[in-house]
């Protein structure tokens, strides 16, 4: 057993939605997350800029003294070399790998889909895995650079005619392309999933990048033995890198029911 805290981090709120499914999953664990709202969006960043933030981020994790990390942002799962994931003192795990796993294992035609920041999809980290788990896979990627603004500024309601048309701009060529499979590779999407499903189609399998890397930390914490006592009541602590009266106000939005938690500033240019 280990009481120590899980740490998740994102490039700013998206992440939230794979707090949500944490804590859904694994009640008794404890979670820092942290959001950097202060430079957000990591999207349309330059590669060292994105590692940079990204070895800050988890220097800051570190020093909550967490027992395992999860990059709940696909930009930096897609950016973060493998090597230094490896030589950290605590297991990591990126939203990129677990939903490349997921897809593999549902599609049936191997036409599969990837949505994400232009970061995201100009690594090709999707591709280059996703060809190693299908063989012979025919994929379909997109950058929708303007999902992560229209969910940060609410535009999510079922049915919203602004986020509906570029939803119809941005995956009039994915459905073409007949795929049965689509990774909604950043975590802010699954906050617009369900225009998204009826945009796609009842027969397309959509991916949750958030929800995958949940299922695949609670399996690596029980195997590992990093699992919290079952009587231990799970709480969430939250650190942003702007004033946090922005991020509680869109909070509650991403983590549901599971919403609330303390919330504080840090200066994150100091690790």
């Amino acid at each position: 057993m280990d009481n120590r805290p899980i740490g998740v981090f994102d490039s700013g709120l998206g992440g939230l939605t794979g707090v949500r499914e944490l804590r859904r999953r694994l009640p008794n664990e404890d979670i820092v997350y942290f959001g950097d709202t202060g430079r957000v969006p990591y999207g349309s960043r330059s590669p060292e800029t994105i590692l940079q933030y990204a070895r800050q981020d988890i220097a800051f994790l570190l020093s909550q003294n967490v027992k395992c990390i999860m990059a709940a942002c696909g930009t930096v799962s897609s950016t973060y070399p493998a090597r230094e994931a490896e030589a950290l003192p605590v297991p990591y795990l990126g939203v990129v790998n677990a939903a490349a796993r997921e897809a593999a294992f549902v599609t049936r035609s191997r036409r599969i889909g990837v949505i994400g920041t232009a970061a995201t999809i100009r690594s090709r980290s999707y591709e280059t895995l996703l060809r190693r788990l299908v063989p012979g896979a025919e994929i379909t990627a997109k950058a929708c650079p303007m999902f992560v603004p229209l969910v940060e500024n609410g535009y999510v309601e079922d049915g919203n005619p602004v986020t509906r048309l570029i939803i119809e701009e941005y995956l009039t060529s994915i459905r073409e392309a007949g795929v049965d499979t689509l990774i909604l590779g950043c975590t802010h999407y699954p906050l617009i999933k369900g225009m998204i499903g009826q945009f796609m189609g009842p027969q397309v399998n959509l991916i949750d990048p958030g929800q995958a890397a949940a299922h695949e930390l609670e399996q690596l914490l029980s195997q590992k033995g990093l699992r919290a006592d079952r009587t231990n009541t799970g709480t969430a602590r939250f650190f942003v890198s702007d004033t946090p009266d922005g991020f509680v106000q869109m909070a509650d939005l991403f983590l549901g029911e599971y919403r609330g938690g303390p919330v504080e500033q840090i200066a994150i240019d100091k690790y």
